[in-house]
């Protein structure tokens, strides 16, 4: 028995470490090696293999020279028995490769790529050939999707050229329900603004209750009294009047003089015109709730663009949200030197309103700071930070607090489209909004605004 020298070992070890499915066959066509990738591949064992002539075996049904045979052979007409799918190699001198689809390989069949290069000795004499095979199927299935792909391009192409032909006489018909379709997108956009506004003030309606119902119930409460001071009064003139006619009567005088020391005369010429003016803050305070509420309520889809006093919207908006916030934060205004801006001033309200509820709400179990700063970004732009030291924002929820309906509160607590409506109005005003935020320390969310505005392209 003849031990295999070194060389074919490592020749041996050299196939069955290489990832590529390889074979070799000698001068008589007999496999000499198959390697490991070659069992994966093909599902033939190398103890099959080895020592026989049925490498064509995984391939066909019937027995047929593969590219290594027929170089073995020296073939010229190698193209002959491959029509269509094999050529010479650009990068191995005397190579060939061909490719083809095999349905017996693998379950739903495999295309596989073949290189075929011949094995010479030391003068030059083909001695066998040596064979690789690669699975190039997820490409030829992928080049085949895109070919259809191609195809149907090119008959949606046809189609739609056709049927652009034929509408260009509706173009004009196109062209106005587009329009029509734009006013209503935008009529929704506003309705959507509004149902927003509305619901922040469904959620704000309690607090303001509570606003106005403190200085009604001191007004309530001082009107009863003067009610009182007056019927006491006009006893005291009443008892005048009927004393005029013995008004010089010692007794009558005494009588008089006791029923002013009881009622107190003095003191009521005092207390009264106090219970006046209180009465008449508590109303005006009442009405300004009114006012604030009702311009913040009401339809802006005509409002005209017009220069606002930014500072005079932010405290508009803060006696608005104050219920809301005052049980959870303390509001600090820091309000720097800024001119007048040009803007949509109920919709940068509607800004206002939401960046601060939030704020409040972000708030933990202990009262906290908001605080609400302005000034100047550079000449031409003017900034608004709404400063909080809440609980912050999470990492995986910073990159969608602008998304329509994202919402991290509890179900029925948030909407979802305040931090969205926001950003969309300050990017109509050609603006933009900063988040600044980390948990345990709080956000700051920084809103730049341009001066003047510009119109939209």
């Amino acid at each position: 028995m003849k031990l295999p020298s070194q060389s074919e070992v490592a020749l041996s070890e050299f196939f069955d470490g290489h990832p590529v499915a390889t074979f070799a066959v000698n001068r008589h066509h007999v496999i000499t090696h198959w390697n490991k990738a070659c069992e994966q591949l093909l599902g033939w064992s190398s103890a099959a293999m080895v020592g026989t002539q049925n490498h064509w075996q995984p391939f066909y049904h019937k027995q047929r020279p593969l590219l290594s045979d027929l170089i073995v052979d020296n073939d010229d007409n190698i193209a002959d028995h491959y029509p269509g799918h094999s050529y010479c190699s650009t990068l191995i001198p005397g190579a060939y490769e061909s490719e083809d689809f095999f349905p017996n390989i693998g379950v739903s069949g495999h295309w596989l790529h073949f290189t075929a290069a011949p094995l010479r000795d030391g003068a030059g004499n083909v001695v066998g050939a040596i064979e690789t095979l690669r699975d190039v199927t997820e490409r030829r299935v992928a080049e085949n999707s895109l070919r259809k792909a191609h195809d149907n391009l090119e008959h949606i192409v046809e189609k739609r050229t056709a049927q652009l032909a034929d509408a260009n006489d509706r173009l004009e018909d196109d062209i106005r329900q587009l329009t029509e379709l734009n006013d209503l997108l935008s009529m929704a956009q506003q309705q959507l603004v509004q149902a927003e506004k509305m619901a922040s003030i469904g959620q704000l309606a309690a607090g303001v209750a509570h606003e106005i119902n403190n200085p009604i119930g001191y007004i309530f409460s001082n009107v009863g009294t003067l009610e009182k001071y007056l019927s006491q009064l006009f006893s005291m003139l009443g008892a005048y009047q009927e004393a005029e006619a013995s008004i010089g009567q010692p007794a009558v005088l005494a009588q008089l003089r006791a029923m002013r020391q009881r009622l107190d005369l003095d003191f009521l010429r005092e207390d009264i015109p106090a219970l006046m003016k209180e009465s008449m803050e508590g109303i005006v305070r009442v009405r300004h709730i009114v006012e604030d509420l009702k311009d913040f309520s009401r339809q802006d889809a005509g409002q005209e663009w017009s220069r606002a006093d930014l500072h005079q919207g932010i405290d508009s908006t803060l006696n608005i949200v104050g219920n809301e916030v005052k049980y959870r934060a303390d509001v600090v205004k820091e309000y720097g030197a800024i001119p007048q801006i040009e803007c949509l001033p109920l919709q940068i309200n509607q800004v206002v309103m939401n960046l601060v509820v939030n704020a409040a709400q972000s708030m933990g179990p202990e009262r906290g700071r908001i605080t609400v700063r302005t000034g100047l970004d550079s000449p031409q732009t003017v900034y608004l930070e709404v400063e909080d030291t809440g609980t912050g924002i999470a990492p995986d929820a910073l990159s969608r607090i602008f998304d329509p309906f994202f919402t991290t509160k509890a179900v029925g607590k948030g909407t979802g489209l305040g931090l969205s409506l926001a950003y969309g109005i300050v990017q109509k005003h050609g603006g933009r909004i900063d988040v600044d935020t980390e948990l345990g320390r709080g956000t700051r969310f920084r809103v730049l605004l341009p001066v003047r505005h510009k119109e939209q392209p």
